[in-house]
């Protein structure tokens, strides 16, 4: 390297070390020691423990010929065709519907609004 590159790098080494302070420019390596690799390698192994139990609780059972996770056959299964129309609904505003009168918005507003009993 010539000697004008070196003066560069000591002046921007400079700048930085005024700015960040001296941690900016200290090389990582010269903080590491034998305790810090132990402790390094024995996190490591936690994380490693940690991911396993994580996968082990995500299982997988196979349904006709298809993997399934076992948390989604746990899950309480909703209904979403309407039963008046018998249209399968992906629309977010029907699920009050769906869950309360059993239909979609629409048919909603067209037979049961007005219609529905009131419990007072």
């Amino acid at each position: 390297m010539k000697k004008k590159d070196l003066d560069k790098i000591a002046s921007i080494e400079k700048a930085i070390t005024g700015k960040y302070g001296k941690e900016a420019v200290k090389n990582p390596k010269s903080g590491w020691d034998d305790d810090k690799e132990a402790e390094y390698i024995e996190q490591q192994k936690k994380l490693a423990e940690k991911l396993n139990s994580v996968s082990e609780d995500d299982d997988r059972v196979e349904l006709d010929g298809v993997f399934v996770s076992k948390k989604l056959l746990n899950r309480e299964k909703t209904n979403r065709i309407c039963s008046i129309c018998e249209i399968y609904s992906f629309d977010m505003r029907d699920d009050l519907y769906m869950n309360k009168f059993d239909s979609c918005f629409d048919c909603y507003i067209e037979f049961i609004e007005g219609r529905e009993y009131k419990n007072e």
